[in-house]
């Protein structure tokens, strides 16, 4: 019998790449002084939820932010490489402007959200979704019924709201997905569902403006 899961997933908190607006990717780009207090933040608000199991992407941007968490719920982290941001290839490093200027053949797939292209030596949008829905799998197949909290990206947030919501993955984006804010989904035999986007009353008096 499955009895529902729900998670709660939470973007790591800002860096100075994400400040410039420099694409990450799998680069491990530590959190910036913001993103501290931003994780801060978050960890006080969110530790009053009762969490079984605290999950982060490996990248140290999104397990910095885990810990925080985890020291106030007094829970390990449990790091799933699987949940790490995109590979971007080629484009890891640049700004969107950069990139254009750079490899525009590239830039032209990135706008179009091809589905098929990869940056050369990065990730498709198909492979990067499947990824991202085989760690999801994962978690509620091991976790049946209980509450989770997931530190992970933009990217994979990005993923997971679009499979819940029936958006498709080839359209532009029009959700934003703040630093460190909650968002709740419910998985059961029936799908993927989301419960709550974006809250963020625990950043109130912290700077939130950053990019993808």
């Amino acid at each position: 019998m499955i009895t529902p899961t729900r998670i709660c997933f939470i973007r790591h908190g800002e860096t100075d790449w994400n400040v410039t607006k420099r694409i990450q990717g799998q680069t491990d780009i530590a959190l910036s002084e913001t993103g501290h207090a931003q994780a801060l933040a978050m960890a006080f608000n969110a530790a009053h939820y009762d969490f079984s199991t605290i999950y982060s992407s490996d990248l140290i941007r999104s397990s910095a932010t885990a810990q925080m968490l985890a020291t106030r719920c007094e829970l390990e982290v449990q790091l799933l490489p699987k949940l790490s941001e995109r590979n971007y290839g080629i484009f890891q490093g640049c700004t969107a402007a950069e990139g254009a200027l750079k490899y525009p053949a590239a830039y032209a797939h990135y706008v179009a959200r091809d589905l098929n292209y990869d940056f050369e030596t990065g990730e498709s949008l198909l492979h990067f979704a499947a990824r991202v829905a085989e760690a999801v799998d994962f978690m509620v197949r091991h976790h049946n019924g209980q509450t989770l909290a997931v530190i992970t990206h933009a990217g994979v947030l990005d993923i997971i709201y679009r499979k819940a919501t029936g958006r498709p993955l080839h359209t532009p984006r029009d959700f934003v997905i703040p630093n460190c804010a909650l968002n709740w989904f419910r998985f059961d035999g029936q799908g993927w569902h989301l419960e709550a986007w974006d809250d963020h009353r625990h950043l109130t008096k912290v700077l939130m403006e950053s990019a993808e």
